[in-house]
């Protein structure tokens, strides 16, 4: 699926690829630790930069830590405050053996500090997410027209994501997604599109869970998900970058979770935590939709990758 990434955003091709592949959690990153080492003994490296809390984010962390090359972590001190996230672990683990900690907001800086990480270790820098957005929301309306593809008109049509283990690979959540889901396009009679992720579509078939009156289509690109968000009424997700993108462009937000490390959008009022009752989830939609877009985005200017880079170099 990253393929798609790279030729939307004509970005040159990796230079090295794992072909890691999907697996357990300790196979990845067993994987991961293995290649990235090798990679690095391979070629002299000043320092290692990583973005997120994928099982990637870990491992290619740790293996640049174990051979002493400092580590940059992009997106330091998200937490969720739940251990039975996979990411939440990833996080803390490439917060503690990082050099530079590149906090998108003082209240991720504040996380960091309350865990002991020396104040001189951490940059508040904005979030790059910012900059991806601001980059690429114009580029994406001229190189196509998504809704257009799908008959689609703006405003009228609420846009979903959910992939994340927690919710997906149990029956009853992802049954109360879609429960939820049901309930809200019969109410307001209008579109509820799903970009699905073969994850979910795979558990949907195997829990036998029907979606009628929802819209899935295959997975999109960058560019066309952002001309969606942009011009959705609304937007459920569990997905944390989907959070910042839809506060950062002013479209409300319902988050499938009962946490989030995104805690900053909840303060601004472009989003709320739903869980996954169905119940819940239309209630969310009802106070979201009733509430104005006046919100300031708290993730930064658009300029954070330009602030990381000064400070590696």
């Amino acid at each position: 699926m990253d393929r798609v990434f790279f030729e939307e955003l004509e970005l040159p091709g990796a230079e090295f690829n794992l072909d890691v592949g999907s697996g357990s959690h300790a196979e990845q990153t067993g994987k991961i630790l293995l290649g990235v080492e090798k990679i690095l003994n391979s070629k002299p490296t000043d320092v290692v930069l990583v973005q997120g809390d994928t099982n990637t984010v870990m491992a290619a962390a740790l293996a640049a830590a174990k051979l002493n090359i400092p580590v940059g972590h992009v997106e330091a001190g998200l937490r969720s405050f739940d251990r039975r996230m996979p990411e939440e672990t990833n996080r803390v683990v490439a917060d503690h053996i990082s050099t530079y900690l590149f906090a998108p907001t003082n209240t991720a800086k504040d996380h960091l500090l309350h865990e002991g990480i020396p104040k001189e270790k951490i940059h508040v820098t904005g979030n790059t997410i910012v900059d991806a957005v601001y980059q690429n929301v114009e580029i994406g309306r001229k190189k196509g027209d998504i809704l257009s593809e799908l008959g689609l008109d703006p405003g009228e049509y609420f846009l979903v994501t959910a992939h994340r283990a927690e919710n997906v690979d149990q029956k009853s959540r992802l049954e109360g997604i879609f429960q939820g889901l049901q309930g809200v396009q019969k109410e307001y009679e209008i579109p509820v599109v799903f970009p699905i992720h073969p994850r979910t579509q795979k558990m949907l078939s195997l829990f036998g869970i029907a979606h009628d009156g929802i819209r899935t289509v295959p997975p999109v690109g960058f560019l066309p998900f952002l001309q969606l968000e942009s011009n959705a009424r609304l937007v459920l997700t569990d997905s944390g970058g989907v959070q910042e993108e839809t506060c950062i462009i002013g479209v409300p937000c319902v988050t499938l979770r009962e946490n989030t490390e995104r805690p900053e959008t909840l303060e601004v009022g472009a989003n709320v935590l739903a869980g996954t009752d169905a119940n819940s989830i239309k209630n969310a939609v009802h106070s979201m939709l009733d509430s104005p877009v006046t919100w300031t985005n708290p993730f930064g200017d658009g300029d954070a990758g330009k602030r990381i880079t000064r400070i590696c170099s």
